[in-house]
């Protein structure tokens, strides 16, 4: 732990497990990426997923961040999932279920892009890389990739019931929690998908999946 990561505000809902840390990131489909550019703050968001110790960001080469990382600069990256809302008998003490992750680190470009594109392909789509027509060279000419090492950086886990003062328990106010959870709908078919090719089996699996 650093300086930087260390959890301030209470600090009782840090979590230094890495193996939650791999849960938020591999549960999340985004991250937000900050840095600094002409003397100024930007926070932009960016498909993402790990691949095993490092964190994977996809994006343009014409991208003002893509480039600019590239080139050594510095980034926070964070990802936060919403679990639920904690219903207290105040609105002051009334809060939320949630799961973050902050990433310090100076991003660098894969070379492996294919390998990299594919590893990405498969945290967010299980099972249809292979299924997929090759992407063309203009594509990957297209495309950048960063890694980011996941050597420093914080989780902070929020899952507790409502925390009311003695003196509201009286009040006549439901209090507990609603959890929250993402889910799929029923697959839309293509306005102009040909031949009839059937529905792929693996949408049911992610179905399953992405609840967390």
């Amino acid at each position: 732990m650093s300086d930087r990561t260390r959890i301030r505000r209470i600090p009782e809902k840090a979590v230094t497990d890495v193996a939650t840390l791999y849960a938020v990131l591999d549960a999340a489909r985004v991250a937000h990426v900050a840095f600094v550019h002409d003397g100024g703050c930007v926070n932009i968001p960016v498909a993402s997923a790990r691949d095993g110790d490092r964190l994977l960001l996809h994006g343009s080469t014409g991208s003002r961040l893509f480039r600019t990382l590239a080139d050594g600069a510095e980034a926070c990256v964070t990802v936060t999932l919403l679990d639920g809302m904690v219903l207290a008998r105040s609105a002051f003490e009334s809060s939320m279920h949630y799961r973050s992750a902050m990433i310090f680190g100076r991003p660098t470009e894969v070379e492996d892009k294919l390998v990299a594109l594919e590893a990405m392909s498969e945290a967010w789509m299980p099972g249809r890389w292979a299924t997929l027509r090759a992407p063309h060279a203009r594509e990957l000419a297209a495309t950048m990739v960063l890694e980011l090492a996941l050597d420093e950086w914080s989780v902070k886990v929020s899952d507790g019931d409502p925390d009311d003062p003695p003196e509201d328990l009286d009040e006549p106010v439901w209090a507990g929690v609603l959890p929250m959870v993402a889910t799929f709908g029923d697959p839309l078919p293509a306005p102009d998908l040909r031949g009839d090719p059937p529905l792929p089996d693996y949408l049911a699996d992610w179905r399953i999946g992405i609840v967390s």
